[in-house]
């Protein structure tokens, strides 16, 4: 796979689930968290496993990798989360070359995102490439791939309306509390987590609600003490949510705990509670439902909400989609061009031994040999040759790889990268 050459014994794949087919239980088991990822990574070095990046996000867990066969990757995801190959079958998806490709392009570009238009994707991708680039596990195919997707992604940012407006789960949550809880401005608020989802959320909440009551709770405080500074908000220690919980009118959970850290035990209510779990896996126990006074809602639920800004950017998807396919295509072109460049170099090589070996035959032979229109003749045959070949491996129907062994077996070539 030297040079991001496609081995032929490799193969691109994009393998993982999302909240198309995959509910947010299942979701949860799947999510890999930093160590974990990190652990993925050990593991696919010492397998053998030459490139590959991972991400998990609220509603996706992927790897992007080359593979004999896709159960290489598959086996890594679940060795390495609570999800079985089982379970796994059941919701997932396995995208190969090309399909694998353009998966990738309209995952990191928010076409295929919970919430049309959030690109937070992005941003994990490129901490994907970035964690695997650090361990050797990223080759030119991939760097280039990921380079492209995030030029799509600035591109249609810029030259469409797709991403108008606030986008993303942390907008959608704010979106509902607006809508579902009356004087907003006036209830306690609790966000507890302070992750990117948790940052998010609390500052469309102080923007959009005018709120003056929001209290921040994390498990490490000088996090949340960083963000309460720059919002001017309250920070209470996390051994005091038990007691903040029975004070607020609305909280938000955002944290990236494994398990549940909210459950119908430690709420004693005195009034109505409305609790959005934001966390993959769900960090709220479904039985707080128990109660009377509980309103549970999951991002599952916020990703159902349409409004007039979602329905209009949906009109944009076209002017997206052609931004995409005009990179893809650029790319593709690359590869293609990557893939049999070396055999092309060989077999010009082949045939200048031909022709260097077949020149002073007739050099010896005749006493008047003109040097230099031999020369002008043979390199102009050589040239119209290797195009010919070239223009064969570049058209859609060529099958490359077959195409590629026979001109090596024909003229006896090897190229030099594979």
């Amino acid at each position: 796979m030297e040079n991001g050459i496609i081995s032929k014994h490799t193969t691109f794949y994009s393998i993982g689930l999302s909240y198309k087919k995959a509910d947010a239980d299942i979701r949860g088991k799947f999510s890999v968290d930093t160590q974990a990822k990190s652990q993925l990574l050990l593991q696919a070095k010492q397998e053998g496993i030459e490139c590959l990046i991972v991400t998990s996000t609220c509603n996706r867990t992927e790897i992007y990798g080359f593979a004999q066969h896709p159960f290489q990757l598959i086996k890594l995801l679940c060795e390495n989360s609570k999800g079985t190959v089982e379970e796994f079958q059941k919701v997932a998806y396995v995208y190969k070359n090309k399909e694998a490709v353009s998966h990738m392009f309209r995952v990191g570009t928010g076409l295929d995102s919970q919430i049309l238009g959030d690109f937070e994707i992005i941003s994990q991708l490129k901490a994907a490439f970035v964690a695997s680039k650090s361990l050797g596990l990223v080759n030119s195919f991939l760097e280039r791939l990921i380079n492209v997707v995030i030029q799509a992604s600035k591109k249609i940012k810029t030259d469409t309306e797709i991403s108008s407006g606030a986008t993303s789960v942390s907008f959608a949550a704010v979106q509902y509390i607006m809508k579902n809880v009356e004087q907003i401005g006036e209830k306690n608020i609790l966000l507890f987590g302070t992750g990117k989802i948790g940052r998010n959320t609390c500052e469309n909440l102080v923007k959009h609600s005018k709120n003056e009551h929001i209290t921040l709770i994390n498990r490490t405080k000088d996090k949340a003490e960083k963000l309460a500074g720059k919002l001017n908000l309250i920070v209470k220690d996390y051994a005091d949510l038990q007691l903040e919980l029975q004070k607020t009118d609305v909280v938000v959970v955002a944290t990236g705990a494994q398990n549940p850290t909210i459950d119908k035990a430690i709420l004693n209510l005195k009034k109505p509670l409305l609790i959005l779990d934001l966390s993959i896996p769900k960090n709220v126990n479904q039985n707080v439902t128990d109660l009377n006074n509980v309103t549970l809602v999951h991002l599952d639920d916020l990703s159902q909400i349409t409004d007039e800004t979602l329905e209009n950017r949906k009109l944009h998807i076209p002017a997206a989609e052609a931004i995409i396919d005009e990179l893809k295509e650029e790319f593709i072109t690359w590869t293609q061009g990557r893939k049999f460049a070396p055999t092309i170099h060989a077999l010009k090589a082949k045939l200048n031994t031909i022709k260097d070996s077949e020149l002073n035959f007739q050099r010896k032979k005749l006493s008047n040999f003109d040097e230099e229109q031999a020369e002008i003749i043979s390199n102009r045959i050589i040239q119209k040759i290797t195009n010919h070949f070239a223009n064969h491996l570049k058209a859609d129907d060529t099958i490359v790889d077959e195409s590629i062994e026979w001109i090596e077996k024909i003229f006896q070539i090897e190229a030099s990268a594979k």
